[in-house]
């Protein structure tokens, strides 16, 4: 081996540490941050410390983490389930359904991406509040069911499935529901774990929409909760982090127990 690719594989593995430390640093920071007192984490202080206890009974007894928890997986959960159901249902009709206006209408409806969340929020604060929604896990749930991202993701792995299982299924007299869950959904599991992984980390991070709508300590998310700590006048700033970490376990936990399927789903593969 002559010195120039000795020296090429040198520069190529020293850039891979280098971006490999830049990328789990913020999470070591992290860690080591809720095990110390916040004078500690001000002074830059990157070794391991003993109030990870104090750091959670704090946080605790301060502010009624159980609750705020099951009312963050109970808006992420409801709001995959939900966007599953509803996006690939109108995915499937936009691939499998044939009619002159309809590349024009999936057309208006990618377009409408484009707008941004924030010139559609006051109508849809209006609307939430005639809906008397204000201040409720609907309010929060029913905006972000009919996702457009996941729509088009579920379309575009819709193109690879074989259309003749589905006109099979119609000769043999089944309706498009039953086609639908019977035959459809279990021969894409991958892409719907890749979309309900996407679902999931988009709802569980949510900020914005859940400030607008949810108004009451009881009602709030995890992420409002964080807010709320790193806003106040003396910033505990080894409890924010411990809820940092708290609020980062589930979309972890999450994606490794759905990783078998994610590659595949993002790939577009369909199990025949």
């Amino acid at each position: 081996m002559n010195f120039k690719k000795i020296l090429s594989r040198v520069l190529v593995y020293t850039f891979l540490i280098a971006i490999f430390v830049i990328s789990v640093f913020p999470f070591y920071w992290m860690i080591v941050g809720m095990t110390n007192s916040a004078v500690d984490v001000i002074k830059g202080k990157m070794t391991f410390g003993n109030q990870l206890v104090n750091n959670f009974m704090t946080l605790n007894t301060s502010y009624n983490l159980s609750r705020i928890l099951f009312n963050s997986i109970k808006i992420s959960m409801l709001t995959v389930m939900g966007t599953l159901i509803v996006a690939s249902m109108a995915a499937y009709g936009f691939e499998m359904y044939r009619s002159k206006t309809r590349e024009r209408i999936y057309g208006v409806i990618l377009l409408s991406m484009m707008v941004p969340f924030a010139a559609l929020m006051i109508p849809l604060f209006r609307l939430i509040v005639e809906l008397k929604l204000l201040n409720t896990h609907a309010g929060v749930i029913l905006p972000s069911i009919a996702s457009i991202f996941i729509i088009f993701f579920f379309r575009q792995s819709f193109k690879s499935f074989p259309k003749e299982i589905i006109e099979a299924a119609r000769v043999d007299g089944a309706g498009e529901l039953r086609t639908f869950f019977s035959i459809v959904v279990p021969s894409m599991k991958s892409t719907y774990a890749a979309a309900a992984i996407f679902s999931f980390t988009t709802s569980w991070n949510s900020y914005l929409w859940p400030l607008v709508v949810l108004q009451t300590d009881n009602q709030k998310t995890i992420t409002l909760l964080i807010s709320n700590l790193a806003s106040a006048y003396f910033p505990e700033y080894g409890v924010i982090m411990t809820t940092i970490v708290i609020a980062t376990l589930p979309t972890i936990i999450m994606f490794f127990a759905l990783q078998k399927y994610f590659v595949q789903g993002m790939t577009g593969a369909v199990k025949q």
